[in-house]
């Protein structure tokens, strides 16, 4: 959110050039034409240092113009006001980019704790299912975009989401708080998968009454699984479908298909819940549409089963995500959209909080 740094050469490049002329002209007075150099100090230093600092060069600037030790002590009072108003100005430019680098840093830090607010890091583990989340926002400087995913445990088990909202970016992140809250929500009171994904899709059937054109839906797949770990259900809802991995093989889940969330279509054609047995060693991939849809040059998908048996042996289920996140950009795929992936190891009931 910060963003990054000045590289290191910005920084030392006005002090380098302060040294390095001085001293060059200092040595041989044939050197004293690259006093012009001594002109651009100020200027840079205003690219990563503070007012009193750029001060500081300034100051050495005049100085090294009045030291005979240079032969540099013949400026005109023309050129030597110049470097003065130069130096002088930079200062100025330097203490408004500080006031205005605080205030952004501000901002960011309290949209930083927003975002993080509508959806938290996940822990480690959630009830007995271990979990690791990835998430990349599409939109540069953002953390939530048009992904979502949650994992909550409740009186029916532990369930877990991810959805992908029409759109990306801030503009979507008023979907998001909605379908969060309408699952949070759900996981709470709802008997059934089934009856979760509708309480979601009503949510947000009325709040697309007032989008002017009546097209807000999401995709989502939800799971719920079985207190000894042995069984999970899924519920999809135009969501991508997750890949079981089993030792190092990667199959996609079948499951059938159901409506997106949004377009009030559950109540008539609700989606139909499948159950997958699990084996010792387990794991569910789920991921969103950025990762599934990504494409090379040749215009050709990321094949993400065949990629994740290729990368389930080389580390642990908790690296998944960064690992397949470092493929995508080994491999030069381009991602579109906002990624978001999600690997769920489920345990027995009896483990280990």
């Amino acid at each position: 959110m910060r963003g990054a740094p000045p590289p290191g050469w910005v920084r030392v490049l006005p002090v380098a050039l302060l040294v390095g002329v001085s001293t060059a002209t200092a040595v041989t007075p044939h050197a004293r034409d690259l006093g012009f150099l001594l002109g651009a100090i100020p200027p840079l230093a205003v690219l990563s240092y503070g007012p009193l600092a750029t001060a500081v060069l300034g100051a050495g600037v005049v100085a090294a113009l009045n030291v005979p030790a240079t032969h540099l002590n013949r400026p005109g009072n023309t050129d030597l006001l110049t470097i003065v108003f130069v130096a002088v100005l930079s200062v100025f430019v330097s203490y408004v980019r500080s006031r205005r680098d605080a205030q952004l840093d501000a901002e960011r830090a309290i949209g930083e704790a927003v975002q993080r607010a509508v959806m938290p890091l996940l822990p480690q583990r959630v009830g007995s299912v271990e979990c690791t989340g990835f998430y990349r926002a599409a939109q540069d400087g953002t953390l939530v975009g048009g992904d979502f995913f949650d994992v909550r445990d409740g009186p029916y088990g532990v369930r877990a989401v991810m959805g992908d909202v029409r759109g990306h970016g801030l503009s979507a992140v008023s979907t998001v708080v909605s379908l969060l809250g309408a699952f949070r929500e759900a996981v709470l009171d709802q008997p059934d998968l089934e009856s979760v994904a509708a309480r979601m899709d009503r949510r947000l059937a009325v709040d697309s009454a007032g989008v002017p054109d009546g097209e807000l839906f999401a995709t989502g797949v939800l799971l719920e699984f079985s207190a000894d770990g042995r069984a999970v259900r899924v519920v999809g809802c135009g969501h991508p479908a997750p890949v079981l991995l089993h030792e190092e093989h990667a199959l996609e889940v079948t499951v059938a298909p159901g409506p997106p969330l949004g377009l009030g279509l559950l109540g008539v054609e609700p989606p139909k819940e499948i159950t997958v047995a699990l084996g010792p060693g387990d794991r569910l991939f789920l991921a969103s549409d950025g990762v599934w849809e990504a494409r090379d040059a040749s215009d050709v998908f990321y094949p993400l089963p065949a990629r994740l048996a290729a990368l389930s042996g080389t580390g642990p289920a908790t690296d998944l995500p960064g690992l397949v996140w470092q493929d995508l950009v080994r491999l030069r795929y381009e991602v579109r959209d906002d990624v978001s992936m999600l690997v769920l190891a489920p345990g027995s009931a009896d483990a280990p909080n």
